[in-house]
């Protein structure tokens, strides 16, 4: 079972980067669109990278839709 985190999505971005606000509670801003889960996507990745572990054990349980999603890091 891994860390899961509330992730507030910003698509369209000038920059890909994180904002922590707290310990679970996160602002991603990526370039992406939100078209055809291209923000998801580039949202896993960033995230993978900030933990440091595999996009793979990267996921997101809810809000594939939403602005706001819960993100489970596996480790």
């Amino acid at each position: 079972m891994g860390v899961k985190i509330i992730v507030k999505a910003k698509p369209g971005s000038r920059d890909d980067k994180i904002e922590k606000i707290d310990d679970s509670n996160y602002i991603v801003f990526v370039k992406a669109p939100a078209i055809e889960g291209k923000a998801n996507a580039a949202i896993i990745r960033l995230l993978a990278g900030y933990f440091d572990v595999s996009p793979s054990l990267v996921e997101i349980i809810s809000g594939h839709m939403a602005r706001v999603k819960v993100i489970e890091i596996n480790s």
